[in-house]
């Protein structure tokens, strides 16, 4: 059932679940991710699209999400130690890497989440 949708500047509607995941990933493109965000009061950076990118890897590869010890692990590899920590990734994702990276990034609404 759709709780909400939100509107592309192409005019194109997407469908989104109670708390903001997309109903049909396959549509995500980096504009969902930019309105998400911005609904949030977030401008997102360089930093983010990386990890966001590191979620629809892991995801494509495992088809779960990434669990905080490998992501802190990944992001370092991709970011530089100095940005290998949860406390970082919270700043990126004040509402929770998990919550806000995958729903950023198109992904079904994590396990741990629901």
């Amino acid at each position: 059932m759709t709780a909400f949708s939100m509107q592309l500047e192409n005019g194109i509607t997407l469908e989104l679940d109670e708390k903001g995941y997309l109903l049909e990933p396959a549509l995500w493109t980096p504009e969902v991710s930019r309105k998400m965000a911005l609904a949030d009061g977030l401008e997102l950076n360089a930093d983010h699209w990386v990890v966001m990118q590191i979620f629809r890897d892991y995801f494509k590869r495992f088809d779960i999400d990434p669990p905080m010890r490998a992501l802190v692990r990944i992001t370092g590899e991709r970011l530089g130690k100095d940005k290998a920590d949860s406390r970082y990734l919270y700043q990126l994702f004040p509402k929770g890497p998990a919550t806000q990276a995958c729903r950023y990034a198109g992904l079904p609404r994590p396990i741990s989440c629901i």
